[in-house]
């Protein structure tokens, strides 16, 4: 790629993912940050915030404390397509455009996608690049969070995400998402129904970018058992909930001391990590 093509590229993904996070009409979602929770949306936005929102060091300004939530991934968006944040954006670039360098090889995954943002930019990472050999997996309920089993998963007691109706993103709309920014084509595969059912047999011989948001212990765990070994040497796991839910960390902890992982876990924005498998 000519240095031409780089500048197009990363211009191309620099406005996804100010597009994705809805960065561009920031104003107009949040028009009055000491009145947000007035209108039709208020109190959907102010429960879902409360519910979810991730901590951390806080700007003066209404406003900017608002805007550095979204750009780290701090608030659930009315509008926008994802709610992962710049940060974790720049990171997915960042794992997808270096297995590219590398000629690591396999395709990209993410388990828990919600209106699909992560994934849609996944797939515009390859677009930017030219890459026709990868596809894009997207695994999800498209119907919201599972019940906790709390007998099996005791570390997943008490948390109540499966009540939100707002987490429920059918698989038509994310489709329709997909196809807003010209994405939805043979590259791209859907994967519907709960990790436990559809992960075990998923068509995948070889993933080059792993990245899990499903929150719970059993999520990540069924997410970890079924798709870590497919992660080729050079890959890239990603984990979005590790620094905001705690039952997520502990599987993570659970998986590596079980399979003896020494890979250094790094950190992206306090609320999700990452590593590179080496062996």
């Amino acid at each position: 790629m000519s240095a031409n093509d780089e500048n197009r590229a990363g211009l191309y993904l620099d406005l996804m993912k100010r597009c994705l996070t809805n960065l561009i009409y920031y104003e107009q979602e949040c028009p009055d940050p000491m009145s947000w929770n007035n209108g039709p949306n208020g109190a959907i936005l102010e429960k879902l915030t409360r519910l979810f929102t991730r901590g951390g060091p806080e700007a003066a300004d209404p406003h900017d404390r608002r805007k550095t939530n979204r750009v780290l991934g701090r608030d659930w968006p009315l509008i926008a397509h994802t709610m992962i944040g710049l940060k974790r954006l720049d990171n997915l670039q960042y794992c997808i455009e270096q297995v590219i360098k590398d000629d690591v090889p396999g395709d990209l995954i993410e388990t828990g996608v919600w209106r699909g943002g992560a994934v849609i930019f996944m797939r515009a990472v390859l677009k930017a690049h030219d890459v026709t050999g990868r596809k894009v997996f997207a695994a999800d309920s498209f119907a919201g969070m599972p019940k906790p089993d709390e007998a099996r998963y005791p570390q997943d007691k008490g948390l109540n995400f499966y009540k939100h109706n707002e987490l429920a993103v059918s698989l038509e709309q994310v489709k329709r998402n997909f196809g807003k920014y010209g994405l939805l084509d043979e590259q791209v595969c859907f994967l519907k129904g709960w990790f436990k059912e559809t992960l075990p047999g998923a068509p995948i011989e070889k993933l080059a970018v792993l990245r899990l948001d499903g929150d719970l212990y059993e999520s990540t765990t069924d997410a970890l058992n079924n798709l870590y070994h497919k992660l080729s040497i050079g890959g890239f796991l990603i984990v979005d909930d590790y620094g905001a839910v705690k039952s997520c960390k502990a599987a993570v902890h659970d998986f590596r001391e079980g399979r003896a992982i020494r890979e250094e876990m790094l950190p992206i924005d306090g609320s999700g990590v990452y590593w590179r498998k080496l062996r």
